[in-house]
């Protein structure tokens, strides 16, 4: 993947935060308290959305049916048209008119555009219209941020040819926090971070987090989102958060990473 960059910069502290699609609709005032604290402490954030939930009643209406091979949604030529409206049309501007009625300047973006998110395909023959993202401008981001709106992403990309492509949430998030050099990605979930008996961790390291898991300690939907977080440390991003709508919860840090 590439990015492209034609704006420095700005002093400000990148922080991606990465709302699923089932947390949409439950978003409660203290997030949105929590996330203007952020923006006047210097943050600029960036807001990556799914929208799970709502494709799938609308596959439903069309009877359109959906299957997911290796926790990828496999898009058939039919699906990513409700996919795109969806997303683009419904789930998107939903959440930007939140942000905004909570006095929040936003703006809602997809890949198409100024060509923000360009794909090839992942792989046609298993996944359909799925990407695999190639080049995001972060130039688009860096120009909306510096005119004072908070950039909000829903997951479709847009190929060579135009065509748009539905990618997975969590790969959309970690790819803009690392085109965009991001200090922490937040990933917001329905549980206040990692809780070890009965207790929520504050930081904890790669290391610990596969300890526990081999013990049984994090279990059931705690480990695919252990997963997403280390495979983003990995990437290279610095912190991983898994956070509840309070922003707060469990930082993830590599060994030897400091705050």
């Amino acid at each position: 993947m590439t990015t492209s960059k034609s704006t420095p910069h700005t002093e400000r502290k990148r922080v991606v935060i990465k709302l699923g699609g089932s947390m949409l609709e439950g978003l409660s005032k203290q997030f949105f308290v929590q996330l203007k604290q952020l923006m006047a402490d210097g943050v600029a954030p960036i807001i990556v959305h799914g929208g799970g939930p709502a494709i799938n009643q609308e596959l439903a209406k069309s009877g359109v049916t959906s299957t997911a091979v290796n926790g990828i949604r496999v898009t058939s030529d039919e699906a990513i048209g409700i996919v795109q409206s969806t997303l683009i049309g419904k789930v998107n501007p939903a959440l930007v008119q939140q942000l905004n009625s909570e006095g929040i300047d936003a703006i809602g973006l997809s890949g198409f555009d100024g060509q923000l998110i360009t794909c090839s395909f992942l792989d046609e023959e298993v996944y359909g219209n799925v990407g695999e993202i190639e080049n995001i401008r972060t130039e688009v981001l860096e120009k909306v941020t510096n005119a004072g709106y908070m950039p909000v992403l829903s997951c479709i990309g847009v190929s060579e040819d135009g065509k748009p492509l539905n990618i997975n949430g969590d790969t959309v998030a970690s790819r803009i926090a690392l085109a965009v050099e991001a200090d922490s990605l937040l990933l917001v979930t329905d549980t206040p971070g990692i809780r070890i008996q009965d207790e929520v961790q504050q930081t904890v390291s790669p290391s610990s987090i596969s300890q526990w898991v081999e013990s049984g300690d994090i279990y059931g939907g705690m480990v695919p989102k252990v997963e997403a977080a280390l495979a983003c440390l990995t990437a290279g991003i610095p912190s991983v958060k898994i956070v509840d709508q309070h922003l707060s919860g469990t930082d993830i840090r590599s060994e030897g990473v400091t705050a």
